[in-house]
């Protein structure tokens, strides 16, 4: 999930504003200091006319400059770390019942016979205005109503996939949850288990992978089934609304589990919640061409869970000991220029973070 470095420099305000009037309480003061910064304009990306930053004495003020270092954030995060976060149960609820009331996830997130009966013509998310007609051989494909019946969930784990898992030791803990988030078919055996875990609930699909990874499913079908089996009974869900070069091939993948009688279930993001989602998220400042898969999903956690705790989102190239790290957990590969604003994306969580609202892990976990 690192960004290019240049990406940086169109966030070093935004980083500032999203502190506003945020509590900084690090551990090594005796006397509670707060951080206070106050801005021309709330709930949008652009730079505030006036700034006003009161750094607690232990922490250094980045330089006043337009231009913001990665060391500049490491150094916030670093005190943002030392302050014992505390959900904010209030907090929590309001930001819950806007995304409800703007989204509803728990009843529009994935497409269903429910929210999308025969004879719809359902627009696509990036493409609204392409259609496809849901006759009944697409309607048979859908789950009668929200799948997911056992929410509220008390503990979610939204499992990115960034280089700061290596060595994190936070697979015990993961799979503690009472439900696990994860994004884009990540490898969870072998070595990597201590660090990210094995259990899964809900694993998302970019249409992507299973172009360039296993050809269509027409060369490489015996290792995309053997490697989905590795997520138990976890529900697949793909964006086959999203572009119309998905739908073929999410629909491919829902009918070779179907005919390989595999345990498990393939769901469809409605698009109608993506585009809802990125109109939200758009008010906050995040104005990408499309929002991330992990901020999808941490979205739809925050409506079906009592409390969550993110790992794996980590925008930077290094820990905050300095350490070099790869942009996956699993490799080194890097995403698309321009497709998404990873910086301000993380801005965003780092700032439901200090609210109460979920949790950020930074480094390792603690292990008994």
């Amino acid at each position: 999930m690192r960004p290019g470095g240049t990406l940086f420099a169109l966030v070093g305000s935004l980083m500032l504003l999203l502190l506003l009037r945020l509590l900084w309480c690090p551990a090594d003061s005796p006397a509670r200091s707060r951080l206070l910064v106050e801005e021309g304009r709330e709930d949008t990306g652009a730079t505030s006319a006036a700034l006003r930053i009161l750094w607690s004495p232990t922490t250094p003020v980045p330089r006043t400059r337009n231009r913001y270092s990665e060391d500049d954030y490491l150094q916030i995060i670093k005190s943002i770390q030392r302050c014992p976060w505390k959900r904010q149960a209030e907090e929590y609820d309001n930001f819950r019942a806007k995304l409800a009331s703007c989204c509803d996830a728990v009843q529009d997130f994935v497409v269903s016979q429910n929210n999308t009966p025969v004879g719809t013509n359902m627009s696509y998310e990036v493409e609204s205005k392409r259609q496809i007609p849901i006759r009944e051989n697409i309607f048979h494909m859908f789950p009668v109503s929200q799948p997911l019946v056992d929410y509220p969930y008390n503990q979610c784990a939204v499992v990115g996939n960034g280089g700061i898992l290596n060595k994190s030791l936070c697979g015990a803990e993961i799979d503690r949850s009472d439900f696990v988030f994860r994004c884009n078919l990540p490898p969870i055996t072998g070595s990597a288990r201590k660090d990210v875990g094995s259990k899964t609930n809900l694993v998302t699909v970019n249409p992507s992978i299973i172009t360039l990874k296993y050809r269509n499913l027409k060369e490489n079908k015996a290792k995309f089934l053997e490697d989905i089996s590795t997520y138990g009974d976890a529900v697949l869900l793909l964006p086959a609304f999203s572009y119309r070069a998905n739908t073929g091939i999410s629909f491919k993948v829902y009918q070779t589990l179907k005919e390989s009688k595999m345990r498990q279930k393939v769901l469809f993001f409605h698009p109608r919640y993506l585009r809802h989602l990125a109109l939200f998220w758009r008010t906050k400042g995040v104005t990408a061409y499309r929002l991330s898969t992990g901020l999808m999903v941490a979205s739809i956690a925050v409506e079906l869970c009592e409390n969550v705790k993110l790992y794996g989102f980590w925008p930077f190239s290094k820990t905050l000991e300095q350490t070099p790290l790869s942009h996956h957990y699993y490799d080194n590969k890097l995403p698309k220029r321009g497709f998404h604003q990873m910086p301000k994306e993380y801005s965003q969580m780092l700032q439901l973070h200090m609210r109460g609202i979920l949790k950020l892990q930074f480094s390792k976990c603690e292990t008994p």
